[in-house]
């Protein structure tokens, strides 16, 4: 299918890849359709940061994944939906793994079920590389085991397989999109990049990180974004589940000292026994094959390491932008 002038739905339009993919997809033409979630303030996430001449073209529908009701309107006319919503942070998932039950599984049940009602065209469902857990051999591939080493990753393997479940049994248009770790403007303190980048734009001589033996597989976000759109426009991709992958990897200790060199030269990083993931928790290795993206796609990834990462220093360092955010705590 062509994107270009459908109507398309975005669930978790509010979050970090949801509000870049929703600007690309206005850019394109396209009328869109976007859930954030509903909240007393008001508040469209990052949406809220997206200039005017793109939120006029923008319908936002406040909501909740968890409920069919809130699914229903947001999808009812939809020639495609791209489904982001979940709950992400694995550390807050081993304190509240009920809430990842119910956003992570029920709330991509509801996506399916309504659009297998009809509601609904194409289904991009939205993975992670997480599902593998620690490498077994690399680069890993999208017949890679899966393995759910955090409540967090146990829910995205389950609803990836629901997913599979309702191409197989219903020969619902699904297509199950597995990005590797995504990096940028806007991304949450949660993730690694951001909690270097802010602690360092804070004056900070000592950074807190976690472990820094893990090897990550990083793509930018704009790469990410155009993995979505090329698999939406692919019919070749309907029961596939695809890798968005660059094929290259870096540890977290050799991406802090770059980062270092970019942002505040000479800092030192102290191990916080606070942010140390449980040992069978941790993944460890993380370097993936984008083979089959290639193969079914002309996609290919545009930025290097290092350009998205002058690009991510320098969105952070505006001060509008780094003040929302709290260097001070370890988010979870």
């Amino acid at each position: 299918m062509r994107l270009s002038k459908s109507k398309v739905t975005v669930t978790g339009a509010d979050g970090f890849i949801g509000s870049h993919l929703t600007e690309a997809l206005v850019a394109m033409g396209c009328r869109v359709k976007a859930l954030a979630y509903y909240n007393s303030f008001n508040s469209w996430g990052w949406l809220d940061a997206l200039p005017g001449s793109v939120l006029d073209n923008v319908e936002v529908v406040s909501g909740d994944i968890r409920d069919r009701g809130s699914v229903a309107k947001v999808l009812e006319g939809s020639d495609c939906v791209f489904h982001l919503a979940a709950l992400i942070g694995i550390p807050y998932s081993y304190y509240s793994p009920e809430s990842y039950v119910d956003t992570n599984i029920h709330g991509t049940l509801n996506v399916l079920e309504v659009a297998r009602a009809g509601a609904c065209g194409r289904v991009l469902v939205t993975s992670t590389s997480e599902v593998y857990g620690t490498a077994q051999y690399v680069p890993i591939d999208e017949s890679h085991p899966f393995q759910g080493q955090s409540p967090y990753s146990a829910t995205k393997i389950g609803a990836d397989r629901i997913a599979e479940s309702y191409y197989r049994s219903f020969e619902l248009p699904v297509t199950i999109v597995r990005p590797f770790n995504t990096y940028g403007p806007r991304q949450s303190a949660r993730a690694v990049i951001p909690t270097i980048i802010t602690q360092l734009n804070a004056g900070r001589d000592e950074i807190k990180l976690g472990s820094l033996n893990p090897t990550r597989d990083l793509v930018f976000v704009r790469d990410t974004v155009a993995g979505f759109i090329a698999l939406a426009e692919e019919d070749a991709a309907i029961g596939q589940e695809v890798n968005i992958a660059t094929g290259c990897e870096i540890s977290v200790g050799d991406l802090v000292q770059k980062i270092i060199a970019m942002v505040r030269p000479g800092s030192k990083v102290i191990c916080d026994g606070e942010r140390l993931r449980p040992v069978r928790s941790e993944v460890e290795r993380l370097l993936g094959c984008n083979k089959r993206m290639r193969s079914l796609t002309k996609w290919v990834p545009q930025y290097s390491l290092d350009a998205g990462l002058q690009e991510t220093v320098e969105w952070f360092s505006a001060p509008g932008n780094l003040s929302r955010y709290k260097p001070g705590i370890y988010n979870v």
